[in-house]
C-alpha cells in the first residue's frame, strides 16, 4: 500500500499559514507529498526547497495562478486537484495548508487505510475537526465550523476536490465513507489580528467582487468577531507546532465570561445539539458515512 500526500500553498509566508509543519505532520506515513506551489508573492516556493532538501519524498510542482477561477472559490479546487494529479499513492492524504495532524494519530491513521483498502466500498476516511480561534488556547469543534471533512481519498481517477476545496466527490455524487477516530488541527484562524485582517480580505475575494470586499473591510475593526462558545483546550498541539506557539506573543486570550452562550435561541441550538440529537442541526455534509471505524466516539481531545 502506498500514500501520497498532497497540498498546495500560495503566499504561504506572506499570511503565515504553518504549511511545513502542515507536510511534516503527516510525512512519516507518506511516500511521497505532492506540493503544488502557483505563482506566490513571497519567500512560499524557497522555503518549500529549502524543506525539500531534508525530505527527499516532498516533490514541487510550479503552477501558474488564473485569477478568471476565483468566483465561487473555484479556483481552491483547481489546484487541489492539479495536485492530486500528481499523487501515485492508493491512498491520497490531503491536507490544507493550516492543517495539522497530531503525531498520537499517526499509527491509527496509518492502520486504518491498510484496514480498508481491500474494501473497494470505502472510498474515503472521515475525519474530526478542532477550529482554533484568536489563540492557540480556545478553539470550535462545530459551528459556526464544520464538525468534519474527507481528508483521505482512495486514488481514483473519478474522485475531484469539489467546489471550494472543502471537500471531495465522484461522478457528481458524495462519497462513500468511514469516519476514523483521528482529529486535523485547523489553524486558519490563529493569527495576529492584522495579519487574519488582510488574509480573511485577500480570501473574500475568491466568494466576492472587489466592490463588496472593499466595503467590508473599509470600516472593519475586529475581524475575531465570533467568540459565543468557544472552548479552552487543554490538551497538546503537534509537536511540529511547537516552535511556532513559542513564538506567538500576539495571541488574544478571551475571558472565559465572553464565550459563555448568553442569546436563548443559541442557548437552545446547543443543548439540542449535544444533549438530544446529538449532532449539528442543519449541517452541511459532502459525504455519506457508511460506517464508524471501531475506534470512532466521541473521543476527548485532551
Amino acid at each position: 500500500m502506498k500514500v501520497s500526500g498532497f497540498t498546495f500553498v500560495r503566499n504561504g509566508v506572506k499570511f503565515r499559514y504553518p504549511f511545513k509543519a502542515s507536510i511534516l505532520s503527516i510525512l512519516p506515513i507518506c511516500d511521497e507529498f505532492i506540493v503544488n506551489c502557483p505563482e506566490s508573492e513571497d519567500e512560499t516556493l524557497s522555503e518549500l526547497r529549502t524543506l525539500q532538501q531534508d525530505h527527499p519524498k516532498i516533490k514541487i510542482i510550479e503552477t501558474a495562478w488564473d485569477e478568471n477561477l476565483r468566483r465561487g472559490g473555484r479556483i481552491l479546487a483547481h489546484h487541489t486537484n492539479l495536485a492530486l494529479s500528481h499523487c501515485s499513492g492508493d491512498w491520497c492524504f490531503y491536507l490544507q495548508a493550516d492543517e495539522v495532524v497530531h503525531e498520537k494519530y499517526l499509527d491509527y491513521i496509518h492502520t486504518c487505510m491498510k484496514k480498508y483498502h481491500p474494501d473497494r466500498r470505502v472510498e474515503g476516511l472521515l475525519f474530526k475537526y478542532l477550529h482554533f480561534y484568536m489563540s492557540f488556547s480556545t478553539y470550535f469543534d462545530k459551528r459556526p465550523f464544520y464538525r468534519r471533512e474527507i481528508r483521505i481519498i482512495r486514488n481514483h481517477r473519478g474522485i475531484y476536490s469539489y467546489k471550494d476545496a472543502q471537500g471531495f466527490r465522484i461522478d457528481n455524487r458524495k462519497l462513500n465513507v468511514v469516519l476514523i477516530d483521528a482529529y486535523i488541527y485547523h489553524y486558519g484562524w490563529v493569527r495576529p489580528e492584522s495579519t487574519m485582517k488582510e488574509k480573511q480580505k485577500h480570501f473574500d475575494r475568491y466568494w466576492h467582487d472587489d466592490q463588496w470586499v472593499e466595503q467590508r473591510y473599509r470600516h472593519l475593526k475586529k475581524i475575531y468577531e465570533h467568540v459565543e462558545g468557544l472552548k479552552f483546550f487543554t490538551g497538546t498541539h503537534p509537536a511540529v507546532m511547537q516552535s511556532i506557539i513559542a513564538q506567538a506573543d500576539w495571541q488574544i486570550v478571551p475571558d472565559p465570561r465572553e464565550v459563555k452562550i448568553t442569546n436563548p435561541l443559541k442557548k437552545c441550538i446547543h443543548f439540542l445539539e449535544d444533549r438530544v440529537f446529538r449532532t449539528q442541526i442543519g449541517e452541511y455534509r459532502n459525504y455519506r458515512i457508511i460506517r464508524k471505524d471501531p475506534g470512532a466516539s466521541s473521543s476527548s481531545t485532551q
